[in-house]
């Protein structure tokens, strides 16, 4: 039997050099779980607000030809979504646009737009989808509009475009080095002298 001593340090008595590679495993540890739900909640959130049911989310990121997001599920005129996203997203302008460009729509439509939204194909982009735009309530009433089905289309893209920007803020916040060291530090976690990772107090 051989017993032997190993010292263990906490992430700040390392040498920077240490903790840039401890950084960088972190990163790739992130991949490991679904970083994603929180972010998936808070879309499905605004898209009941904004009348956009978001049923199942799609996406591929962030650095390559094609990545993109998307999503299934239907969209329908919801009364006050303009004054309440503004309260939910005083910030963000992209959103009160969509708002806006949703209750224009609507309005000339009597309200009465309805849209279903499916995945199609092997990628996860905005144009990855087959959207079908009817009147929801009313049987007796024409098809929309050439026009107003392709502006229907072309803001739920545009809500599209925004959860995959939504998607890649939140993964850089979880993967930037700040964060990541401080999950480090207050985590108390400790290393072996190379950056290998001991036990979590």
């Amino acid at each position: 039997m051989r017993e032997e001593t190993i010292k263990l340090y906490k992430f700040l008595e390392l040498p920077e050099e240490i903790q840039e590679q401890i950084l960088d495993k972190e990163r790739e540890r992130e991949l490991w779980y679904e970083w994603y739900d929180f972010a998936f909640e808070d879309i499905k959130n605004i898209g009941e607000i904004l009348g956009i049911q978001v049923d199942k989310i799609y996406f591929s990121g962030f650095w390559n030809q094609g990545d993109g997001a998307c999503f299934e599920g239907k969209c329908f005129y919801k009364k006050g979504c303009l004054k309440k996203i503004k309260e939910y997203a005083p910030k963000d302008e992209v959103l009160h646009q969509i708002a806006e460009r949703l209750v224009s729509l609507q309005k000339r439509n009597f309200y009465d737009l309805h849209a279903t939204i499916k995945h199609s194909g092997h990628y996860y982009h905005e144009y990855c989808t087959n959207i079908h735009v009817d009147y929801y309530g009313n049987v007796n009433r024409e098809y929309a509009s050439e026009s107003d089905e392709e502006e229907m289309i072309d803001i739920l893209r545009e809500f599209m475009r925004w959860i995959y920007r939504r998607l890649e803020k939140e993964y850089e916040y979880l993967t930037s080095d700040e964060v990541l060291r401080e999950n480090l530090i207050e985590g108390d976690y400790e290393f072996t002298e190379d950056g290998e990772i001991g036990w979590l107090k």
